[in-house]
């Protein structure tokens, strides 16, 4: 009798796991979603990471975001280190390097607690910015974390300091930024960690692994003899490995001890008393995998998997020690969790422990999907990827993912592009790309020859010139490229150049196809679609069919340079707040440049495109001005409100065409509105300049 009710409560908890693992596949991402945020992002890398020249930094994406989650309220974390610079562990690994191009560092880890290093300057060839942080030790110059932590402060992005990074905000999505070094070679001191890896990861895995070498940021261990000047050894590159291996069950138990820490363990503690952090639930999940606790891991046994993780976390907070996954010597414990708040934080976790897996009810996330399975027991649960996910599900997820990161060039000018649209072709041509990766090139091409479009006309014109003519004639083509392989609204940057370059008949017609194609019922915009509609249009084609027939997104100016000379104040103002970009909607951008046209070719005309663009503005329910953005299908609902770019170009439309009263009404309305487009400078001046206008008129 006792066995048959083992056996029921076996089934039960099995049941109530494949629940849950569906429900964290609808919020953390299925199989198939995760592998194609992964490979958008490790393109975005490589294409960038090829372009960038020796003096220049290679990039990463690391932590969750790199790894292919996409949790509401998680960072983005970039990683930056300098091409001319590496660091070694020993001077014999110097013959390795290119001492006449590189600037060498050498470890000194002796006087360091496990896994943090000081450095010290080897090669004699120094680059100035590693010169200014240095220290003199020892008859040694040491590069110092914390001068090198200042001097990247000294950025003009308005940033703030988190630990050994930078942080800032772009569109209401905080990142982090770390500067650091980077070495070829695997620490010595994780020599330990390769003799471990009997049963995971594979040895192949391994090899790719310690031939990556490290990092190292500036940060210094706070009860090291030099904290100032430490640095800490960083495993993010190898750590991001380790995830992309582990099977699907093991993902979603990393993201489902995540959810724990966010809405249940440090839910409602304010920021200097959260203990842990997601970076110890990932070290659990590491170490459980490896120690092969769980010999299948598998959708019936989620909850499992996840117990025996909460359970070795407990162990740590009460011993104190949480043992690094590289270097076990380095207690990631040591300086924050010991005494009075390591006895509470046990005692929390205890208390959560004794409910049982109960706890879970707690969290948000995963509360209804137990429910759902205690309501209705006998109900079957498919965990197959295809029926998680619709076909237009997929498509938001895909199509949001390939506009983010954007696509910006660091040196702006017409040699980086084509260093870029070079390195995108030579990529194209590799049999090894996914399907996913293609759709990225093609969307990153469409971008950058966008942006070389206008640079060259800003670096060739000059009237009655015969380069000019010829600029002319490349930039209209690769426009119209971009036209043909881009999103609808890529269609919008052909019609602006039609304007500047004074061809309003040419700007027109484009402005009425594009329009036309905005309307259709089964355009998907920023995320939004008629389910039905978008599948009856365009369901089974091509995403490269799918992007210019029924896909929509936002306008996105480049501060850097000038579109149309109406929009330079904007811009202008934007820069002076460290804001690089421009958003604009499209209906918003379409009647402006439709009302900027026919004001030379049909006053009439003009005045019934401003007719419809006030009513748009006045009237909008977030249908075509949106209130929300959608960064992924299931979470992260990022708040754009455009309403302060959408009042003030209604404003800019009604100034041109004579109604000062209206415009500076619009102009105010703009004021009022949520600064997201740090246009607030611009507003002003153009309030100043229609109030000295008003009183002249009348």
């Amino acid at each position: 009798m006792d066995s048959i009710r083992s056996s029921q409560i076996t089934e039960g908890i099995q049941h109530i796991s494949e629940s849950v693992f569906v429900g964290l596949c609808r919020k953390v991402g299925t199989s198939q979603l995760v592998a194609m945020r992964r490979d958008v992002v490790d393109i975005w890398e490589m294409v960038k990471n090829q372009v960038t020249t020796s003096d220049e930094d290679s990039t990463m994406v690391s932590g969750s975001y790199g790894e292919g989650l996409r949790l509401e309220g998680s960072d983005v974390d970039f990683m930056y280190w300098p091409n001319n610079v590496r660091v070694i562990w020993e001077s014999s690994q110097s013959q390795y390097n290119n001492t006449h191009r590189l600037t060498l560092i050498l470890c000194d880890c002796s006087d360091s607690p496990p896994g943090f290093t000081l450095l010290y300057l080897l090669s004699p060839r120094t680059n100035r910015f590693i010169h200014r942080v240095c220290v003199r030790m020892n008859n040694r110059y040491y590069v110092s974390s914390s001068k090198y932590r200042q001097i990247t402060l000294l950025s003009p992005h308005n940033l703030t300091p988190h630990g050994p990074c930078v942080s800032g905000t772009f569109i209401t999505v905080e990142y982090d930024h770390a500067h650091c070094f980077v070495s070829d070679f695997w620490p010595p001191s994780a020599s330990s960690w390769i003799d471990r890896c009997h049963s995971w990861p594979h040895p192949h895995v391994v090899d790719d692994i310690v031939k990556n070498g490290c990092h190292f940021v500036a940060i210094g261990h706070k009860l090291g003899n030099y904290e100032d000047h430490e640095w800490r050894i960083s495993f993010s590159q190898a750590e991001q490995k380790l995830v992309s291996v582990m099977n699907h069950c093991q993902f979603l138990t990393y993201g489902l001890l995540k959810l724990f820490l966010s809405e249940i363990i440090n839910n409602g503690v304010g920021d200097d008393d959260k203990l842990l952090c997601s970076y110890h639930m990932k070290t659990a999940v590491f170490w459980v995998i490896q120690q092969n606790t769980i010999p299948h891991w598998c959708p019936q046994n989620l909850l499992e998997g996840f117990w025996v993780c909460f359970k070795l976390i407990l162990k740590w907070v009460y011993e104190g020690v949480c043992p690094n996954f590289f270097i076990p010597g380095n207690n990631m414990f040591l300086s924050k969790i010991h005494g009075i708040k390591q006895h509470q934080l046990y005692r929390r976790l205890s208390e959560l422990y004794e409910k049982g897996l109960a706890f879970l009810l707690h969290s948000p996330s995963i509360r209804s999907c137990i429910i759902d399975v205690l309501y209705n027991p006998r109900n079957s649960i498919c965990t197959d990827d295809h029926t998680l996910i619709s076909e237009d599900g997929f498509d938001r997820n895909l199509f949001v993912e390939i506009t983010y990161p954007c696509v910006i060039p660091g040196k702006f000018n017409i040699q980086s592009c084509i260093r870029y649209l070079q390195t995108i072709e030579q990529i194209k041509s590799s049999p090894l790309l996914t399907q996913y990766q293609v759709i990225m090139l093609q969307n990153m091409t469409a971008r950058i020859l966008q942006y070389t479009a206008f640079i060259l006309h800003m670096e060739t014109y000059t009237p009655d010139n015969k380069l000019s003519y010829r600029a002319d004639k490349i930039s209209c083509h690769m426009l119209k490229l971009t036209a043909q392989f881009g999103f609808i609204t890529d269609m919008m940057f052909l019609a602006m150049y039609y304007y500047k370059t004074l061809r309003y008949t040419e700007a027109l017609s484009i402005i009425q196809m594009i329009k036309v194609k905005l309307l259709q019922p089964y355009v998907m915009y920023t995320g939004s679609v008629d389910r039905e509609m978008y599948t009856e249009a365009v369901g089974g084609q091509s995403w490269s069919t799918k992007m210019r027939q029924a896909v929509a997104w936002d306008i996105t100016l480049d501060s850097r340079f000038h579109y149309i000379s109406e929009l330079i104040p904007e811009q202008q103002s934007a820069l002076q707040n460290h804001w690089s970009l421009l958003f604009v909607p499209p209906f918003i951008l379409l009647y402006m440049l439709e009302i900027l046209c026919y004001r030379h070719v049909d006053t009439m005309r003009a005045q019934t495109a401003l007719d419809d663009l006030q009513t748009l503005v006045h009237y909008d329910q977030g249908q075509y001005i949106p209130l929300r953005h959608r960064h992924s299908s299931y979470v992260r609902l990022i708040e754009l409100k455009y309403r302060d770019i959408s009042w003030q170009i209604l404003g800019i439309c009604q100034q041109v065409t004579g109604n000062l009263q209206a415009a500076l009404y619009s102009y105010q309305q703009s004021l009022r509105q949520e600064p997201f487009n740090h246009i607030q400078t611009a507003t002003e001046m153009r309030i100043q300049r229609v109030c000295q206008w008003i009183p002249l008129i009348n």
